[in-house]
């Protein structure tokens, strides 16, 4: 769907706010951090600073395909260089009412055009469009003038510099300053080098001060020095003097500065009217290019951290494959599946501290947030995740970096609010919930809360470290029990998250791993109720079971994997041979038309030849300059074959049932110009095989040739294909052929393709009449007979025949 350009740029400044200690909890702040390090402008940095989750579906979809598309077009064009936005709205502002822009203003103003005009350049770089890619939309639509740009680059040169050439005026006027510049330093050097000056000059140096070109002179010879007095150095013993002779050209230079200053101005003035007559395209420029700089941040985050476009349900489900969370370190986070809202609306994670129960709660809590504003999230496709009105999270802060460990108190105050505040639609975290009073209270006030929000209809997760909301867990539909593993013989927990099994405390079993008296633990055991320790039997067994069948999935998953690359070699191997194939039918094609191409030229270079020299050439010369032609053309087919002989060595993918049998007779195709021959000679040694292909004889590799379709019958009982044609040419095909009348080049050109015909038809025999007259047509027919490769003997026949015999 493509949606206007306002829409786009402000579907994301809609909708409610989530809780702003939600966000800050569950670390939505440092995401946005770490997304504007992405950011090229100051811009797009601010304009990831408003980002905020939405909970419109509409919007999400929309903000999340920006994402999405800002992916794809990276991908498909890669990233264009956008360096050089800045924010000129005061500078338009102040041009709009009246003022003047300075250089500064203009090169930035220079710099927008120039990042629009690659921009566009960099779209239209490429052939494929898809028509409703966001940035492209957005990127078509900026505006751009190359000839106002042109305009500044060459009139500004730095923020405190205009070029000479900004008009002739200003150019003439800083030859004439240059001028008179040189003419005061050529007099003052001149006083600076008299003999009679120079015992009152203190150093034989030019300066300025005020603009004005002084001489240091000492002090006690001020009197014996002529001139205006501008300044003294610090201790006194140095005055600075514009001596009298140089007065004049020092007045001259000042005139001529105010008329630069002048023209200066009316130049960056008449650039200001320029820049003011085009500025509402250069104001949405600004927007344009910050939500360009916006979305390409969100793509190159989403690329960096493999992330992945979640689909987005109605339904209150949420489903994770592989997860990650996005502020740990890639190589140490261990992904986790993660689902809700189907079978259950509340699930309680259960295990050891550190194990991954928080870090489990975050990365959920923070997808949704991601999700909800627009960012793709770092987890494997498949992906699902709905939209809440609001996300509430009490997650223990003794794992957070901001903040320290906080009281029973504060957590049930958060707890109370959630309560008061919470309805179906949103979700709810706690961590630890219960935690930080009496063990049993503890376990019955979050059994009792859970109760409250499950009734609800509120989608809830919970940790826990009570046994009793397991029990619960296990005794109540809609909640479902899952754990963080833990490694007993390893004494570290896995991180992965086990979703439909209770936590097992391992309490017992980590005790005696660090070496803990059988006595003590034993006396423990009989402590414990026999339901509590068959309940944990229970788990432990659970939790083998699981982990067995993992394992199992694991290496099915990587037969799986390994099938699908073998897979997608195979056809990638494939797909290269076919285009290895075609690339060489191609080339063959490419060549045979080429030689075609030049055989017609060399045909037709002859025959304007013979046209034009008939009278001057012999019958023999005539001849010989026909069997040139032939043998060249054949020569040049030829060489083709020979330069594709190695190509069709490397094997053709049409199998062995398109090999032919190479006996004289029988019917071919030569590959490299897919042009029908006749087998005359069965290969060579070398594998050359002599074919006829129409009127030319030539040797063709075996490797370069395939058997010639079979030929099929048609109803009406006529053959078809090669021998089809070699059938009807035999029913159709005089046996007599009369050249009386003809030249001798005509009946040459003639009978040779007639013989030809009578090759292919099979006829062993015919009559040739060419009559008496002066003997040159008859003497000129055998002559050319005697030297034909078709004919293998022929007779002048007696009153009324003339036989020829053919091979």
């Amino acid at each position: 769907m493509t949606l206007p350009i306002k829409q786009i740029m402000n579907n994301s400044l809609r909708g409610r706010e989530m809780k702003e200690r939600s966000l800050r909890i569950l670390e939505f702040n440092k995401i946005v951090a770490q997304l504007k390090d992405y950011a090229i402008s100051e811009p797009g940095k601010e304009r990831i600073g408003e980002i905020k989750p939405e909970k419109d579906y509409f919007v999400v979809s929309t903000l999340l395909k920006e994402t999405e598309d800002g992916v794809n077009y990276i991908r498909r064009r890669g990233l264009p260089s956008i360096d050089g936005i800045h924010n000129i709205k005061n500078s338009l502002r102040r041009g709009e009412l009246g003022g003047s822009l300075n250089p500064g203003e203009l090169i930035r103003i220079c710099d927008n055009m120039k990042v629009a005009r690659r921009l566009r350049e960099h779209v239209h770089a490429e052939e494929i469009h898809t028509g409703d890619n966001t940035l492209e939309i957005l990127i078509q639509n900026l505006y751009q003038n190359k000839r106002l740009e042109e305009r500044i680059n060459s009139v500004v040169l730095s923020e405190e510099e205009i070029s000479d050439f900004a008009s002739p005026a200003l150019g003439g006027i800083r030859r004439q300053i240059s001028s008179l510049q040189g003419n005061v330093k050529d007099k003052l050097n001149h006083l600076i080098r008299s003999s009679k000056y120079q015992k009152f000059i203190q150093d034989s140096v030019v300066t300025m001060r005020g603009e004005r070109y002084v001489i240091p002179v000492k002090q006690e010879h001020r009197s014996d020095f002529p001139g205006l007095i501008h300044d003294a150095s610090a201790s006194g013993a140095t005055i600075f003097v514009e001596p009298l002779a140089v007065v004049e050209l020092n007045n001259s230079i000042k005139q001529a500065q105010i008329k630069e200053a002048l023209e200066i101005e009316r130049i960056l003035k008449e650039l200001t009217e320029e820049v003011v007559a085009v500025s509402e395209g250069l104001r949405a420029n600004i927007e344009l290019l910050t939500q360009i700089d916006f979305l390409f941040a969100k793509a190159r985050f989403a690329l960096d951290r493999k992330c992945i476009c979640p689909k987005l349900n109605q339904e209150k489900k949420i489903n994770i494959i592989k997860g990650r969370h996005p502020l740990l370190k890639p190589e140490s986070v261990v992904p986790i599946d993660f689902w809700i809202g189907d079978a259950f609306n509340t699930l309680v994670i259960t295990g050891p501290n550190t194990g991954g129960k928080t870090v489990s709660l975050k990365t959920l809590g923070l997808f949704v947030l991601m999700t909800q504003a627009g960012l793709l999230i770092p987890a494997n496709e498949g992906s699902s995740i709905c939209i809440f009105d609001q996300v509430f999270a009490d997650i223990g802060d003794e794992q957070s970096i901001e903040q320290s460990l906080s009281t029973f108190s504060s957590h049930m105050k958060n707890i109370v609010s959630i309560l008061e505040e919470a309805k179906s639609g949103d979700l709810v975290l706690f961590d630890e919930l219960g935690a930080g009073t009496d063990p049993q209270e503890g376990a019955t006030l979050a059994i009792s809360i859970l109760e409250n929000l499950l009734k609800r209809q509120i989608i809830t997760v919970a940790t826990t470290h009570y046994s009793e909301l397991k029990v619960f867990a296990l005794s109540h539909g809609g909640i479902e029990n899952a754990s963080c593993e833990f490694d007993v013989e390893t004494l570290m927990p896995t991180f992965r998250l086990l979703i439909g099994v209770p936590g097992k405390s391992n309490a017992f079993s980590i005790s005696k791993k660090l070496g803990l008296g059988d006595n003590i633990l034993d006396r423990a055991r009989e402590l414990v109720s026999k339901e509590g320790v068959q309940f944990e039997d229970v788990i432990q067994s659970l939790e083998k079971n699981l982990s067995d069948a993992r394992k199992d999935r694991e290496e099915a998953e990587q037969f799986i994997r390994q099938a699908d690359k073998i897979k997608k070699e195979i056809q990638e191997q494939k797909e290269k041979f076919h285009e290895k194939r075609d690339r060489i039918i191609e080339k063959a094609n490419e060549e045979a038309r080429k030689i075609l191409a030049e055989s017609i030229v060399d045909i037709d270079a002859l025959i304007k030849e013979i046209k034009e020299n008939g009278k001057k050439l012999n019958e023999d010369q005539r001849l010989n300059m026909a069997r040139e032609l032939k043998q060249k053309v054949v020569k040049k087919i030829q060489n083709v074959n020979q330069s594709m002989k190695d190509y069709y060595n490397q094997g053709d993918d049409e199998g062995a049932e398109n090999i032919p049998a190479l006996i004289p007779g029988a019917q071919v195709i030569i590959k490299s110009m897919n042009q029908p021959a006749t087998v005359l000679f069965a290969p060579d040694k070398n594998g050359e095989v002599m074919l006829m292909a129409g009127f030319m004889k030539m040797n063709v590799h075996q490797n370069n040739l395939r058997a010639a379709s079979p030929p099929s019958v048609k109803k009406s009982g006529h053959k078809s294909g090669i021998s089809g044609i070699s059938a009807s040419k035999a029913t159709q095909i005089k046996t007599e052929a009369d050249f009386r009348g003809y030249t001798i080049d005509d009946a040459v050109l003639e009978l040779d393709k007639y013989l030809d015909d009578l090759k292919l038809a099979g006829v062993k025999e015919a009559r040739i009449i060419h009559g008496k007259g002066t003997g040159a047509l008859r003497q000129g027919i055998h002559k050319f007979l005697k030297s034909h490769n078709h004919v293998a003997t022929f007779r002048v026949g007696v009153y009324g025949e003339a036989w020829s015999h053919h091979r």
